[in-house]
Formats: structure tokens, sequence, C-alpha cells
């Protein structure tokens, strides 16, 4: 492969990936923002997979914000306790009580507010975000951070820096998607302990590949 710039290695990744992965997004399952931000909460530190499990019950109990914030945090916790730590339910339920008493049990649809909710970060709220109010945004999970720096669509330590490096190597336009192909690779390809390089397509495009490619 002829020497790139490092844009065009970056579109190339970038095209690349939405070529692997064109039905790629969310595999929470949600339907409204107030769903968005439940799943996205209790899916820290937590698969999707166990997070689809819980919530059809709990959004079939506690609908909306109103209902939530009504919510005692032991039953609340008794529903979702498989997803991880009992600060789970308390979290949710005061973001309800927040939601009610300062959005008339709406999910605010801008970053700030978002952030202010218990157990809102910002990864959690660029998931919110995206989803649930498709703005462009970038959210940097455990897999995404792992897998752009890895290829070297970013170059960075902590998941800060990384966002604003994908913002700037990505065209805004397609974030969104980026974060969700970026995902798919990480959790079928592009693995934390033992990466399928010799099954993935990105090969000739990828750092990582390259400083190990004798290895293999």
């Amino acid at each position: 492969m002829k020497k790139l710039t490092k844009s065009q290695k970056n579109n190339l990744i970038i095209q690349k990936l939405q070529e692997m992965y064109p039905s790629a997004g969310p595999e929470l399952v949600f339907h409204n923002p107030f769903e968005t931000l439940v799943a996205t909460i209790l899916s820290a530190q937590c698969t999707d997979v166990q997070v689809n499990k819980v919530t059809p019950e709990v959004f079939r109990r506690y609908p909306d914000a109103f209902a939530m914030a009504e919510c005692p945090e032991e039953d609340l916790y008794a529903l979702v306790r498989s997803c991880g730590f009992a600060s789970k339910a308390k979290n949710i339920i005061n973001a309800s009580k927040i939601l009610v008493e300062k959005y008339n049990g709406k999910v605010p649809n801008d970053m700030d507010s978002l952030q202010e909710l218990p157990g809102v970060g910002r990864k959690t709220a660029n998931v919110v975000m995206a989803n649930a109010f498709h703005v462009p945004s970038i959210a940097v999970d455990t897999h995404v951070f792992r897998v752009s720096n890895r290829i070297g669509l970013a170059k960075a330590k902590n998941v800060e820096e990384t966002e604003k490096q994908l913002m700037k190597n990505i065209p805004q336009e397609k974030w969104i998607d980026a974060h969700h192909w970026l995902i798919f690779h990480g959790r079928r390809v592009c693995k934390a302990r033992n990466p399928l390089c010799k099954d993935c397509d990105l090969q000739e495009l990828c750092d990582y590949y390259k400083k190990i490619k004798k290895e293999i």
C-alpha cells in the first residue's frame, strides 16, 4: 500500500469499518429517551445482553420518570441486581426525581444537564445524546478506546483525549455510526485479550498489527 497521509488513512479506516459493519447500531434495547437513559446507566461495567434481560420488566413496571421516581430503591435493585452495583438503582431513582422536578419528567437533550444527573458521566451523556436525540457525538467506552488507539484513529492515554481526537479525525456526520462500528469491531474481532488480527480486514491500516506482524 502506498504511503498515505494521516487524513487519507483515517478516511480509509472509517470507510472500511462502514463496509464491515453496515448494520451496526445500539445493542441495548430502548424505545424512548427515558429508556435510553436507564439502560445506559445499567450498562456501565455490564454487558448489553444482561441489561436487555432485565429492562423489559423494569420498563413494564416503571415506564417513565414519574413512576420511577416513586419506586422504592430495594424494589428496583431486586430487578437490576444482576447488572452490578446497588448504586445503579439509587442513581436511576434519584435521576428520575430530578427529571420530574426540573424537566417535567423529560430527559434533557444537552450535555451539561445530562451530566448533572446521578449516574451520568460524559460517556453515558454522549450515548443518550446520540441515540435518543440523534445529536452527533462519540461515546468512548472500553471498546472504542481500545480499538481506536490500536488502529491509530487516536493516540491517547485517556478517554477524554481519545474523544477529542476521534471528533477531529472522523467526519461529524459519521460520529454516531463510527461509535457503533468501533464497538462492533471490538466485540467481534479486536478483542481485549486475544484480538483476531489474522482475520481482520483492517490489517494493512492498523498500527497495532504492524507492531505484532512478525509475531503472528
